[in-house]
């Protein structure tokens, strides 16, 4: 596994032991003011590191937190599986204003991949968030919004859904205990048409993929956020959907975004899986991060460090 620095493209891939790993990047751009971000940071956590946050990870001229929306294919065992499915289109998500008709290029941008909606065997939620759920179903027809019929994107896939995620955003816990109308939204169009199809797989524990790849527990972000290991030969790598939002967190572990709801699991949750991640040289691959979206870490002093960037293969 070689590490340096990678410039962005919408499609890079990589090998890590057998398996290929495709990360295929939507949209990236700055989004949200750094310490509303990441509340608990200071400005000189920003600004002491500026030489490498910016660009890829920092708007230092508005102060932005720079975000990718991005999915990663891994090819495994045979099968194709895609980790989690970005916003979607044509969402009625008033709260979040950002999102609310997100109109984007998600499924062209697989195909530039070369994948299917249909060769795709399964689909990790690691967490029922909005920007990672929403192209787990697509309009039945033409129309869009509150008027549209949801169905299944990938119909060939079973969905992979944290239980605790699918009890708490879902009915039972009156859709995310009534904390936003977006909650409900998010889930009558992305994840109860993949029960009603018979596609949703609820897990708990721990979940077997296959040989390479296994699902863990890292709660705290919400109550069934999870990670993805990847072992293969001497490789590792961990996809910790958002546990981490920026490089920021990974220097302070404490540090948490401001779309945690349990902060002091959150932080648990995430020193734990950066320990882990530097005791093993684990690639640690993020939901959310620019640039060349993955890195490894070393101890630093009471927090990480970089260790370098992923780097992919030639086009």
């Amino acid at each position: 596994m070689k590490i340096e620095n990678a410039q962005g493209k919408n499609v890079q891939s990589m090998v890590l032991g057998d398996v290929e790993v495709i990360r295929v990047v939507e949209w990236q751009g700055p989004l949200v003011p750094a310490r509303r971000f990441v509340p608990q940071s200071t400005a000189e956590m920003w600004k002491d590191n500026e030489d490498w946050l910016a660009p890829d990870h920092w708007h230092p001229g508005s102060d932005n937190a720079v975000v990718a929306l991005q999915s990663w294919v891994l090819r495994s065992g045979g099968r194709t599986v895609l980790i989690d499915t970005n916003v979607g289109n044509g969402r009625e998500r008033p709260g979040s204003p950002h999102f609310h008709h997100w109109q984007g290029d998600f499924l062209g941008r697989l195909a530039e991949a070369g994948v299917r909606p249909e060769d795709v065997d399964v689909v990790v939620n690691t967490h029922l968030h909005i920007d990672h759920v929403g192209w787990n179903t697509r309009s039945a027809g033409n129309t869009a919004g509150s008027g549209a019929e949801w169905v299944p994107t990938f119909p060939n896939a079973e969905y992979l859904i944290p239980a605790a995620d699918d009890f708490h955003y879902g009915p039972e816990n009156g859709y995310g205990n009534g904390r936003s109308e977006d909650d409900r939204l998010l889930y009558e169009d992305s994840i109860a048409p993949i029960h009603r199809a018979g596609l949703a797989v609820r897990w708990e524990g721990s979940h077997r993929i296959d040989e390479h790849l296994t699902l863990e527990p890292a709660p705290g972000h919400t109550p069934g956020s999870s990670v993805l290991r990847l072992a293969s030969g001497a490789d590792r790598a961990v996809f910790v959907g958002d546990l981490i939002h920026s490089p920021v967190q990974v220097l302070h572990p404490s540090c948490n975004s401001c779309f945690c709801l349990d902060q002091e699991q959150a932080a648990a949750s995430r020193r734990r899986i950066l320990e882990r991640a530097a005791a093993e040289r684990e690639l640690v691959v993020p939901a959310h991060f620019g640039g060349a979206g993955a890195l490894e870490v070393r101890k630093e002093g009471g927090g990480f460090g970089l260790a370098g960037w992923a780097a992919y293969d030639e086009a």
